[in-house]
Formats: C-alpha cells, sequence, structure tokens
C-alpha cells in the first residue's frame, strides 16, 4: 500500500476513534449515572486532552466540537435541542469549547516536541553508530560500505551511494532506490539537491568539488540527519583515500630502501672485480712506461676509476631517495669540493670552455665531502645535459652572508617560464630534455642533499640567456672566531 494512503486510512481511524470517545462519555453520563454539567464538562476536557496527547490536533479539535454538541444537546437545558435557555449556560459553552481547542492544541504541541526530541534522540544514536561502523572500515569498496551501513544503520528500504572517482554505483537495501545511475551522477556533477515524493538525493562534499551522490528512498529522516549522513560520507571517503595515500607512501619507501639494500650488495659485486681491474692495470703501468700499448692501459685506468666513482654516486642516490641520508661530516675548502667535482667530468669539459671562479680567502664549509661533491655534479650534469655542445660552463664560488656560494651557470636556451615552478620536482623533465637520458631525479636530489646541510638551492635566468643553478652551504665558524 501506498504511504500517503497508508496514513490518510490511519488519520480517519483515529478521527473516529475520538469521536467514538466522546460519544461513550456522552452514553456513560446522559444513561448510566447522573451528573452535574461541570462533571460533563470535565470529563469531556479530559477526553479531549488525552486524545490530543495520543493522536494529535486533528483529532482533539474534531472531538472538542463533537462534545460541544453533545454537551448542548444531552446535558444543558432544554435537553434534547439545540438551543439554550440560561444566558450563562452559552457562556459555559464557549468557554468550554476555547478551553478544549487550546488545551487540544497545547497538548498536541507538547506531544510533537516529545515525538521530535525522541526522534532526534533516535536519529543521533544511529548516526553514532553509523559513524562508528564506517570508522572500523572493510576491505570493500568505499561507496560499497557506506551504502549497506546506512541501510542498515536508519533501516532505509534503499539506499545508493555514487562514487565520482570510481564512477561507481553501489546499492544497498530491499528495494530499489527510483533513480537512474546517471540522474544520480548529475546530482554529483552539478552539486544540486534532488527530492520528490519518492527518492531524496544530494551531493557529497568535504570542502571541494563533490565527492559523489547519496540518494535514498522510504523511511522517515530529517533533512538535518541525511545532511550528516552525507558529512560522515565524504570524511569516510578522505579517510580511506589518506590510507591508501599513506600505504602507498609506505609501500614506496620500502621499495626505496629494499632498491638501497640490493644496490649496495651489487655495488659490492661490481667494486670486487674493479679492485682487482685497478691493482692490476696500475701494476703494469708501473713496468710499462715505453710499452707500445701504455696509452691504453691508461684509458683503462682512468675508465675504472671513473666506473668505481659512478657505482659510489649510484650507491649514494639510492640512499638519498630511500631517505637514508647519513652525513659523515668534515671541514672542506670550498675550492677542494670545486676541483673533486670537475675531476669526473674530465672527458666532457674536453670540448667546452669551463669558466672557474673559486675566489680568494673564503671560508671553509663543514660538510659530507661525498654527497657534497654529488650534489654539485648534479648541477654540473644539468648544465651539460641542457646546453648546447660547446657551449661554455661557469663555476662561480663567493661567500654571502655567513654561507659559501657554489653556482654553475651555462649559457644553453634557459628554463621556459612555464617550467620554472617545477624544475626542483621529482621525476621533472624539461622539454629541453627530450631524446637525453635521465630520470628528473638529479636536481631533488641535490636539493635533498644541501637542505640536509642545512643549506639551499635555488634556480635564477642567467642574463642575456641560459641558467644558473646555485647552492648555498652554512659556513663553518674557525676556530678562534667567537
Amino acid at each position: 500500500m501506498d504511504p500517503a494512503l497508508r496514513r490518510s486510512l490511519l488519520r480517519l481511524a483515529q478521527l473516529a476513534g475520538a469521536l467514538a470517545v466522546v460519544a461513550a462519555i456522552t452514553f456513560f453520563y446522559a444513561r448510566l449515572v447522573s451528573v452535574n454539567a461541570t462533571t460533563v464538562a470535565l470529563t469531556f476536557l479530559l477526553g479531549i486532552l488525552a486524545i490530543a496527547t495520543g493522536w494529535g490536533l486533528l483529532e482533539a479539535i474534531g472531538a472538542s466540537f463533537a462534545a460541544v454538541f453533545c454537551f448542548n444537546y444531552f446535558f444543558l437545558p432544554p435537553v434534547g435541542t439545540l438551543t439554550i435557555a440560561d444566558p450563562q449556560n452559552w457562556v459555559a459553552l464557549v468557554a468550554f469549547l476555547v478551553t478544549a481547542v487550546v488545551a487540544s492544541q497545547l497538548s498536541a504541541r507538547a506531544r510533537r516536541e516529545a515525538l521530535e526530541a525522541t526522534r532526534r534522540q533516535h536519529e543521533m544514536e544511529r548516526l553514532y553508530a553509523l559513524s562508528r561502523n564506517l570508522m572500523l572500515g572493510g576491505q570493500e569498496k568505499v561507496a560499497g560500505r557506506i551504502s549497506y551501513q546506512v541501510a542498515q544503520a536508519f533501516e532505509l528500504p534503499g539506499v545508493a551511494f555514487y562514487d565520482r572517482a570510481a564512477d561507481l554505483v553501489c546499492r544497498a537495501g530491499p528495494a530499489e532506490v527510483p533513480m537512474s545511475d546517471d540522474r544520480l551522477r548529475d546530482v554529483a556533477v552539478q552539486d544540486t539537491v534532488f527530492q520528490d515524493a519518492a527518492v531524496w538525493a544530494l551531493p557529497v562534499k568535504l570542502g571541494g568539488a563533490p565527492l559523489g551522490a547519496l540518494a535514498v528512498t522510504g523511511g522517515e529522516m530529517s533533512d538535518t540527519a541525511l545532511h550528516a549522513i552525507a558529512n560522515l560520507a565524504a570524511i569516510e571517503f578522505e579517510r580511506a583515500r589518506a590510507e591508501e595515500t599513506a600505504a602507498r607512501a609506505e609501500a614506496a619507501r620500502q621499495n626505496e630502501q629494499l632498491k638501497a639494500t640490493l644496490l649496495d650488495a651489487v655495488a659490492h659485486d661490481f667494486k670486487t672485480p674493479l679492485t682487482a681491474i685497478k691493482a692490476a692495470v696500475s701494476g703494469l703501468l708501473a713496468g710499462a712506461a715505453a710499452d707500445p700499448q701504455h696509452e691504453l692501459l691508461t684509458i683503462v685506468d682512468e675508465e675504472t676509476d671513473r666506473l668505481s666513482s659512478m657505482i659510489t654516486d649510484a650507491i649514494q642516490i639510492a640512499r638519498v631517495e630511500a631517505g637514508n641520508l647519513r652525513l659523515e661530516k668534515s671541514l672542506r675548502a670550498p675550492a677542494q669540493i670545486v676541483s673533486a667535482t670537475l675531476r669526473r667530468f674530465r672527458k666532457e669539459f674536453e670540448s667546452r670552455t669551463l669558466e672557474v671562479d673559486a675566489g680568494e680567502r673564503l671560508p671553509h664549509v663543514e660538510v659530507d665531502a661525498g654527497l657534497a661533491t654529488l650534489a654539485l655534479a648534479q648541477l654540473l650534469d644539468n648544465a651539460l645535459r641542457y646546453s648546447r655542445p660547446g657551449s661554455p660552463i661557469a663555476v662561480r664560488v663567493s661567500a654571502k652572508e655567513g654561507s659559501v656560494v657554489i653556482t654553475v651557470a651555462d649559457r644553453g636556451p634557459g628554463v621556459p617560464e612555464e617550467e620554472r615552478a617545477r624544475v626542483l620536482e621529482k621525476y621533472f623533465r624539461g622539454r629541453g630534455a627530450a631524446g637525453s637520458a635521465g630520470t628528473g631525479m638529479g636536481l631533488p636530489i641535490a636539493l635533498e642533499i644541501v637542505e640536509a646541510h642545512g643549506g639551499r638551492l635555488w634556480f635564477e635566468p642567467r642574463e642575456g640567456g641560459g641558467a644558473e643553478f646555485s647552492i648555498a652551504l652554512p659556513a663553518a665558524v674557525e676556530r678562534g672566531q667567537p
């Protein structure tokens, strides 16, 4: 049966019951017990109050007018007519009617407020149960869990939930929500509320764009409760998303640690034969100064050193990516760091002009020499990669405001304005790197190393074209200085 028709029939039955109560009081005093009119009026009034408390205002008002009719016809002289002989009885009759109606309204209002308070209490209890069940989580999809828990907590015949990120609609409850998937999507996309006699749908959002949409059918629920459910659903979505992000971050961290561990092991296996090759080549070079193959042996010796240095850098990079930075600091002159880094790029600078300005009387820096060299190497590699072959590269060292600043400048095309905000992001590679090897991790690794030393790294366009990347390391306090 239709819920509206059921409510109408129930209201008619209650009205008939109210009239039956008035008829019963009338029959009792008119046929069985003889009392004065005042007693009859008070009994009618008590009956009307009971009707207002139990059934509502409409039934009580109907009973009031029926009681006035019966009181006049059966108990006020002349009995058996609707006329009133004594004018005082008119006053009594009107007072009775007004008292009955006002008392009915007050009683009905108190009943409504009590029912509203009870309903709100039940809604709060169900909202608490819903929030608790949602927080317990589960392995199933978030949209499916929300729709099922809402239907269970509020005993709704039908609930539908649309997950906008997954473009998925989940339904729960014994009855079907009379709303299509496309219409539910429109509620989320257009950020609008939909309501008719059969269904109520509203977007689910938390601050920004809607995360989805919730639709319910059947049951009695306040607007406040429905919006509270939508807010709980949005919070659950954000919690699930945060947990997923944390799980991915933890998996990435463990992956980086595993990669660093494996690289350590592989690097050890690589360095063992490299050490043997280095020893053998050094021995051959020592006794073959006049040998025609001396030059080839020299190349093997240099490339062995280069390969060993590359393996060491790879280990350090893996440790930086895994967050396993261990600084072994010592006092170093800035010129030492620059010269040690430039030695790694001897081959690359054979066809380029290299300008080095290390300044004079620069303060020392307290750094991990290997990591500081690696950070500067990333800047040099970046300059070589993004500038034209044969173009000059400049390295400048200066002291400024308690820091030692090392700048690597090139005369390449520079960094486009739309890419400047992302230059130091992980895995970002500019358009100028197309066709060249690289992972987009060089500058972010240099940034992490510099920041671990308490310094900073920044980028500036170079006047006349090109780019300048600078690192600032805190100057060490020399002994004897305050």
